[in-house]
């Protein structure tokens, strides 16, 4: 739903949350430089380390998520737009402890894929929005995504809502997302997010090895259980190996599942938050595999 009206093709969405596995693939070089991000990374980060690339994707590198809910906790609901993404991101969280030893717990962080950015820019000697626009949209076809700014004219760029106490539906809370584009200010269609899919699943973008490490479920050190591998969740539904993610933010809840040995995907993209849209892309996965039969 766009201002009443039902969206097209091409109407952009608000994607919290869902393009941080698209880092996987603009990232998979990473372990050939991290000598020089060694350096790099130590200079921003006082707690950053040659070894946390990985852990960084896999949610495993102690750094914490959003300190609060609150709507005067300036991460969760900023309003201020920032023209550097990831120094501005950094900035945020970079001389806060670790919430964990790193490698030892799954702890979820938004901010964690700010300095996976970073690290992007360390090693390829290129700014973060346009190194993921040539590496990865353009190889894949995706036109339609880019990065959002709230105070700037996009074309095709949906409203965002939510719904007030009593059920009505209303705009959403202003959120600038320029800090955490990694993490949730990429704007993209459900068309482009499908030729992400099908990129993923023809081996377009990396290797096939590489991608099965990506979506290898990591193992922290404290033994507990984990089902969460680089930038994916991982699951087993009704015996089919399921990869995705899902998210949700102000004015939006999204969701993309990928079933690899059915070489099947989908993705729902909703301009609303607090939408169980992980339910709805799982029954549109299970009708997409059972048309398959």
């Amino acid at each position: 739903m766009h201002q009443w009206s039902p969206v097209d093709d091409f109407r952009r969405f608000l994607l919290e949350a869902l393009l941080p596995n698209v880092l996987d693939y603009a990232d998979h070089f990473v372990p050939r430089h991290l000598r020089k991000l060694a350096h790099m990374l130590s200079d921003r980060c006082r707690w950053c380390t040659p070894h946390l690339p990985r852990e960084i994707l896999g949610h495993l590198a102690g750094i914490r998520h959003y300190k609060s809910d609150a709507e005067d906790d300036p991460e969760v609901y900023n309003v201020r737009h920032f023209d550097d993404p990831i120094a501005a991101g950094l900035k945020f969280f970079a001389n806060d402890p670790l919430v964990a030893k790193p490698g030892t717990h799954f702890t979820y962080s938004t901010h964690g894929y700010t300095l996976v950015g970073c690290v992007m820019e360390g090693a390829s000697g290129e700014k973060y929005v346009p190194y993921m626009v040539a590496s990865v949209f353009l190889p894949a076809g995706m036109t339609q995504t880019q990065a959002d700014d709230r105070y700037a004219i996009i074309a095709h760029r949906t409203r965002f809502y939510q719904k007030d106490k009593a059920g009505k539906i209303v705009n959403a809370d202003f959120l600038d997302s320029s800090y955490k584009i990694p993490g949730g200010g990429w704007l993209s269609s459900a068309e482009d997010m499908a030729k992400f899919e099908a990129a993923v699943l023809n081996d377009r973008l990396i290797r096939r090895t590489t991608r099965d490490v990506m979506w290898t479920p990591r193992k922290p050190s404290d033994g507990s259980e984990n089902t969460y591998a680089l930038g994916w969740g991982t699951t087993a539904d009704a015996g089919v190996a399921e990869v995705g993610h899902t998210g949700g933010q102000q004015g939006t809840s999204t969701a993309i599942f990928v079933a690899p040995d059915r070489r099947a995907g989908v993705v729902v993209l909703v301009n609303m938050e607090e939408v169980p849209a992980n339910t709805l892309a799982r029954e549109l996965l299970q009708i997409v595999m059972s048309v398959q039969k």
